[in-house]
């Protein structure tokens, strides 16, 4: 595996190297840091809008008619920085088809966890002023 410096990056280049991606393409980074989630309290963490205001999209890459991007992420909780990166891509490729991978998530209250592996598919929306995923 080639050396990657956060989760989400090795994870990017496992998904490459198993035949699920075409390319690692890098073009979204953080601008400055924000709070980390993993260690916030669910009032804590930051909001769609911090999260956005953090990502810059690289401006020397250009968009392309048909271009698929996906977002890779170590753990999806609510999906705020999924949101927000999405969002920024968007905003930099509006013609892109834009989706996500998560490696793990969050279990909410009200689900049942049937088996350690069972993925799922879903979608993280904007509703109410915040990320809401489903499942």
């Amino acid at each position: 595996m080639r050396r990657a410096d956060w989760v989400a990056e090795r994870v990017s280049w496992c998904l490459r190297e198993v035949g699920l991606a075409a390319e690692v393409w890098p073009v979204l980074r953080r601008r400055h840091a924000v709070r980390k989630s993993a260690f916030a309290g669910a009032g804590g963490r930051p909001s769609v809008l911090e999260h956005s205001a953090s990502f810059v999209v690289d401006p020397a890459v250009s968009g392309e008619m048909g271009l698929r991007l996906t977002l890779v992420d170590d753990v999806i909780t609510r999906g705020r920085t999924l949101l927000a990166a999405a969002g920024r891509l968007r905003e930099a490729f509006p013609t892109a088809e834009v989706c996500a991978f998560a490696l793990l998530r969050t279990i909410n209250r009200d689900e049942t966890l049937f088996r350690v592996l069972d993925p799922c598919e879903g979608q993280v929306r904007w509703v109410a002023g915040d990320a809401r995923r489903i499942p």
